[in-house]
């Protein structure tokens, strides 16, 4: 699918996600590259969240992995000088919840500041693990859903000031093998 042919937030927003589901299962099973079980099981999820015969899952199943993945840093693995980053900055109207805090070193804290995550990690040319990027991707669509931006089209969501920047959600995924689930 081309990105021209993503013409709205929520089909923006669920293909970067059935990807994320395709990426994921790769990653699991050590896969070099894609393969045409992972390329299904994105096409059912995106026409199941398109359609509305799926959902994404909420963020308890997050939670309980960043409760299980310890003291460190979840975008660079370090365990040093540690402090709490939101993934949807304060200053871009992100809030103070669990939902959105992460552990972060203070030098990946830092350095995000006030951008948002993804372009943050655009900027650094890294691609984030994928568990923090499900994350960011769930509260993203919560926040559309709230807002009601998920039927907007990404040309009006562009000009508007929100906590993420719709044109750094990632709709292609890098190889299998370049990815990780968490930072180690």
């Amino acid at each position: 699918m081309s990105k021209k042919q993503l013409n709205t937030v929520k089909e923006v927003l669920f293909w970067s996600y059935a990807n994320l589901a395709m990426a994921h299962t790769a990653v699991e099973k050590n896969q070099e590259k894609y393969a045409p079980l992972n390329y299904m099981i994105r096409a059912k999820l995106f026409k199941g969240l398109i359609e509305e015969s799926m959902n994404i899952r909420t963020l308890f199943d997050d939670e309980k992995i960043k409760l299980l993945s310890g003291n460190k840093c979840s975008y660079c693995g370090s365990i040093e000088n540690l402090t709490l980053d939101h993934i949807f900055a304060k200053g871009l109207g992100g809030k103070d919840s669990g939902d959105n805090l992460v552990y972060a070193c203070r030098s990946c804290n830092s350095s995000k500041g006030k951008k948002d995550m993804m372009e943050w990690m655009d900027y650094k040319n890294t691609f984030p693990p994928l568990m923090i990027l499900r994350r960011y991707l769930k509260l993203v669509v919560a926040y559309c859903i709230e807002n009601d931006l998920m039927e907007c089209s990404v040309s009006d969501v562009k000009s508007q000031k929100r906590p993420f920047n719709i044109e750094h959600i990632p709709v292609n995924y890098p190889k299998p093998s370049e990815l990780v689930l968490v930072v180690e």
